[in-house]
């Protein structure tokens, strides 16, 4: 009898768990879930606006996919292009991102060094992230214009013998590119990371000291196999955001991808069929090509990051 009052008597938590985060899915759902269906769902439809005519939605199944990968009048793909040029641009920002990043968490976290001022430049290396994308771009199209300070300091101190026009060169406007993303991203990614180095147990460090490990031998042997979950999530969230690329090269050349569509990403081409026709079909069909693109090498990177991790944790269940 005593048990059973004590069961009916009992608070179930985890009814109240799943009331605590039903708010969570429910917004999930409308908000998220359910546009990516309808957007699955306009990729096999022609739908657009052909001046003041609407044409569809029609049915054509997977034309606008079709449409997406044949060539055009220049003979070359833009969905590859496009690709090509989005992973590029990722590439070069966030290898240095996550490098730099990694470096200063070991820096900040050491208890060797215990490096004073630390809150000030935590809180300067995070700035650049509060600044919108716009903005950041804006203030780069200022400097490197043909009539900006950086021009005029170029020619004036002999450097150049007549500006440079930074926007029209490949090179140049990738570069700025890469170096805008590194700056406004790689202070969250170094929060990030500080705080998976600082879950790391402490004793941990004392034992490979005590063994005379050198700082080399601690950072691979210990700090980077434990900061593996970690460092896997900032990799992927850092690659999804730089597929999903889109203010900083949409403000920095105009939207036109400048020069010949080489800084052209995979958004600002599905802007495009947005913007200038309506075409929700098309747009509908780079969405789930960039959704299937993006899931594909999350999971690649998940697998190829994680797998030293995993094949650890499997030694140490072993012993």
């Amino acid at each position: 009898m005593k048990r059973k009052k004590l069961k009916e008597s009992g608070v179930s938590y985890a009814k109240w768990g799943y009331i605590f985060i039903l708010p969570f899915f429910i917004a999930y759902t409308l908000f998220t879930l359910i546009p990516q269906l309808m957007t699955l769902y306009n990729s096999f439809f022609e739908n657009y606006r052909d001046g003041l005519m609407q044409i569809g939605p029609n049915f054509v199944g997977l034309k606008n996919f079709v449409t997406l990968f044949s060539p055009d009048n220049t003979g070359s793909i833009g969905m590859l292009k496009y690709m090509g040029n989005t992973i590029i641009l990722w590439v070069l920002g966030a290898v240095p991102q996550v490098l730099v990043a990694l470096l200063l968490a070991v820096l900040f976290t050491s208890y060797r060094l215990r490096l004073k001022a630390q809150p000030f430049f935590k809180t300067v290396i995070y700035m650049p992230n509060l600044i919108m994308a716009s903005a950041f771009s804006m203030l780069f199209f200022t400097l490197f214009s043909p009539v900006g300070p950086v021009n005029q300091v170029l020619v004036s101190s002999g450097i150049a013998e007549k500006t440079i026009d930074f926007l029209s060169i490949k090179v140049s406007v990738r570069a700025l590119i890469a170096l805008m993303n590194f700056l406004m991203w790689f202070g969250n990614t170094t929060i990030l990371l500080m705080a998976g180095i600082q879950g790391i147990d402490q004793c941990l460090f004392e034992a490979a000291e005590i063994d005379g490990a050198n700082s080399l031998q601690v950072f691979f042997r210990v700090t980077l196999p434990l900061l593996a979950p970690i460092l896997v999530y900032t990799v992927i969230t850092a690659m999804i955001g730089g597929l999903q690329m889109f203010d900083v090269p949409q403000v920095l050349t105009n939207a036109k991808g400048t020069p010949d569509r080489t800084s052209m990403t995979m958004v600002m081409y599905l802007n495009n069929y947005l913007q200038t026709s309506k075409n929700y079909g098309m747009a509908g069909a780079v969405s789930v090509v960039l959704f299937i693109v993006s899931a594909g090498l999350s999971l690649f990177v998940y697998n190829t990051l994680s797998k030293p991790y995993k094949e650890e944790t499997k030694k140490r269940n072993r012993i």
